[in-house]
């Protein structure tokens, strides 16, 4: 079994119920919700003209392959209408990989560690609530350690 931390985001519809059913989807018996942070309300990042966002970060154990987590939830993203209109534009529901164990890949469909973790407060800040001393497999930085490089962003607990 191999621990995971998976972010959670949603800024169209209601955002925490979003967050609440795409947890629900996520639990079952090949991948178990250990536990789950605060959620967070963020502004946008990339693209600012959108609504704020309510994002989370789950820690989870499993026995999936990577790829096979990345299929399921983006099959969980599908069914919750996510569609891709625009690069890093609104959502129902974004549902990433963050950290697999310490799995380092990089493939055209999955990146781990998550290639953008480290300049995202929405991600580190409750990431950092779980796994504070956790460390980034590629860089060895502490997620502690990782957050305090990123604190000019607005990110508010909710």
């Amino acid at each position: 079994m191999k621990f995971v931390y998976i972010a959670l985001g949603s800024n169209l519809g209601d955002r925490a119920e979003n967050l609440r059913l795409a947890r629900e989807q996520i639990e079952s018996p090949d991948l178990h919700v250990l536990r789950e942070s605060s959620i967070y309300e963020t502004a946008p990042r990339d693209v600012e003209d959108q609504p704020w966002f309510l994002n989370q970060v789950i820690e989870c154990e499993t026995d999936l392959f990577p790829r096979q987590l990345l299929m399921r939830l983006q099959k969980i993203e599908r069914g919750m209408g996510r569609k891709r209109r625009m690069a890093k534009g609104p959502r129902e529901i974004d549902l990433d990989i963050l950290l697999f164990g310490n799995v380092v890949m990089k493939a055209p469909e999955l990146e781990i560690p998550h290639p953008r973790m480290a300049e995202r407060r929405f991600v580190l800040e409750p990431l950092s609530e779980l796994a504070p001393e956790k460390k980034h497999p590629g860089t060895r930085r502490t997620m502690r350690e990782m957050l305090a490089a990123v604190l000019n962003q607005t990110v508010r607990k909710v």
